[in-house]
């Protein structure tokens, strides 16, 4: 197991009122498929635009089904 290497940084305010003490950890701890870097890759971009024109015409599909099926079993003739 690697130690974790990680960074203090201090930064004090000109009215000396309000101190800040930022801890950061390396970026080794940092999982590389994060949640963050996944929607980061599938929502900009090229691949982003694709993703909302599938995402539209899936859902497009799935309202027509529904509001056929819908439609069918309510006008069904008895």
């Amino acid at each position: 197991m690697q130690p974790q290497e990680s960074s203090v940084q201090y930064s004090r305010w000109d009215d000396r009122s309000r101190d800040e003490v930022h801890v950061a950890a390396g970026s080794s701890a940092e999982a590389p498929w994060s949640w963050e870097r996944i929607s980061r890759k599938l929502c900009s971009g090229k691949l982003g635009i694709a993703m909302k024109v599938l995402g539209g015409v899936a859902v497009f599909w799935a309202i027509f089904i529904l509001g056929y099926l819908t439609g069918y079993y309510v006008h069904k003739c008895k």
